[in-house]
């Protein structure tokens, strides 16, 4: 896989030097989580003149769905209205329907519901217009702008200076690079000044009233690195290291501590901690709300396929679950024979083992409904990774690189690499690559806002009768 197409958002959190005084962007960051849990309180003491538990409850859950709110201060007007009207009703319907199927929503004042549907995105719209047009205010509230400068033109430290560019809520300006090779051995010299060697910078620094100092030097370069930072304990600037993050693919990287000798996390599973918890009480609570409503539905299913074809109703078959673990997933049959042993071969179009009935589960994807239980079970999750054939997997282990990292979760019945045009038959390695690129993603930039968007574009792309499936 090329780890160039995997490099991570810095701009999302360039430093937490230059965004922890940031007054506009810690603001963006708050605005709309801030805005809809605010709106329900307002409206339960105005209602009932307390907060239940209930509606707190509810608002904690909306403020960790939609933290941190996205940047909509330089769209267009039109395209402001649109994407909050938009994101409210997926969002407003979402918990109508988990509201209406539990009965839960009984717990609601009626009156307080409709006022909170309504007039939540006003509140949202009249906020971020209001930001908008605060934005020069808060700018020079900020202060003077932040001086920085980068030791070694590394891929990472490019990275950095380009995400500065690119980003609206920062006053930081990066004065240019230090550097000991010949500029001619650098690609991208050209479009960054070159300030001097390494040797120079502590001066530089101090004449130029520098802030922020990143070192981004190669691993390999421990003893330049301790060399500079003793020179640079002479300055007043603040100094961070970027660690050379393309050496590898960064799956959930953050730094923490073990028993307080600090940790940099390379690969790591997105759901430890709360995470970990919100996951899998949501894979509950969908899998048991789903198995009920659609009881019918499987039934009928069940009697089509004891009609269509001889053989059992339920399929199994061994794949890779958590951390590689052989799991038994379940499928309604769909074809005439078993694929029991090692020679499993992916269904392709027009397959003469598939059954007339068989087709139609399979263009519905109505033969993975069976997976629910596998979801109460513990053993998959409703969005993840679609889980492979053991076999499979250790063919595609050996031929594509970080293949197994896909693992670090449980697998899903549906992901996103599904919803992105890659379901069904991979007959090519090329195929497979892509997919197991879309599964990393996933795993890198998780959160229930990306859960509840491929559930939704799962449905949308059902309906719409997707390619792929046989």
């Amino acid at each position: 896989m090329n780890r160039h197409h995997s490099r991570p958002p810095i701009s999302k959190d360039i430093s937490i030097a230059i965004n922890r005084d940031n007054i506009l962007y810690n603001t963006k960051l708050l605005l709309e989580p801030c805005v809809i849990t605010f709106t329900l309180w307002g409206i339960a003491l105005w209602q009932m003149g307390s907060l239940p538990p209930q509606y707190l409850v509810v608002s904690a859950a909306l403020f960790y769905i939609t933290f941190p709110g996205s940047s909509k201060t330089h769209m267009a007007s039109w395209k402001i209205f649109r994407n909050i009207i938009l994101s409210w009703v997926l969002l407003a319907g979402l918990l109508l329907i988990f509201g209406v199927v539990t009965g839960y929503i009984r717990l609601f004042h009626p009156a307080a519901i409709k006022l909170w549907l309504w007039l939540t995105p006003v509140c949202q719209l009249s906020a971020v217009f209001t930001l908008r047009a605060c934005v020069p205010l808060l700018l020079k509230l900020q202060g003077p702008q932040k001086r920085i400068v980068v030791a070694g033109m590394s891929e990472q430290g490019i990275a950095l200076v380009e995400s500065l560019m690119d980003n609206d809520y920062t006053t930081a300006t990066c004065l240019g690079f230090f550097e000991d090779r010949d500029p001619e051995r650098l690609q991208n010299h050209k479009n960054f000044p070159i300030l001097g060697k390494l040797a120079d910078i502590a001066d530089y620094v101090k004449q130029h009233h520098v802030n922020f100092i990143y070192l981004s030097l190669p691993l390999v370069s421990q003893p330049r690195i301790i060399k500079l930072l003793d020179e640079l304990q002479d300055t007043t600037a603040s100094i961070y290291i970027l660690p050379d993050i393309f050496l590898t693919d960064i799956i959930q990287g953050h730094m923490g501590q073990v028993n307080g000798v600090p940790v940099m996390a390379v690969c790591e599973s997105p759901f430890t901690g709360m995470n970990g918890l919100i996951k899998r009480l949501t894979d509950i609570t969908f899998s048991l709300v789903l198995l009920v409503l659609l009881f019918p539905l499987l039934l009928a299913i069940s009697i089509g396929i004891k009609l269509s074809s001889p053989g059992p109703i339920i399929f199994k078959q061994r794949r890779y679950g958590l951390d590689g673990k052989e799991i038994n997933v379940y499928k309604f049959r769909s074809m005439t024979v078993s694929e029991e042993n090692n020679d499993v071969v992916q269904a392709t179009k027009q397959d003469v083992r598939i059954t007339q009935f068989g087709t139609f589960l399979r263009k519905t994807s109505l033969d993975e409904l069976p997976q629910l239980i596998n979801v109460l079970q513990n053993t998959m999750s409703i969005v993840g990774p679609r889980p492979h054939a053991v076999v499979h997997n250790e063919m595609y282990r050996k031929q594509i690189k970080g293949y197994m990292i896909r693992h670090k979760v449980k697998p899903g019945l549906t992901g996103w690499a599904q919803v992105n045009g890659l379901r069904g038959e991979t007959e090519t390695l090329d195929k497979m690559q892509a997919r197991t690129k879309l599964d990393i993603d996933y795993l890198r930039y998780w959160s229930p806002r990306l859960d509840i968007y491929i559930i939704l574009k799962t449905i949308w792309v059902i309906i719409k009768g997707q390619d792929g499936a046989y």
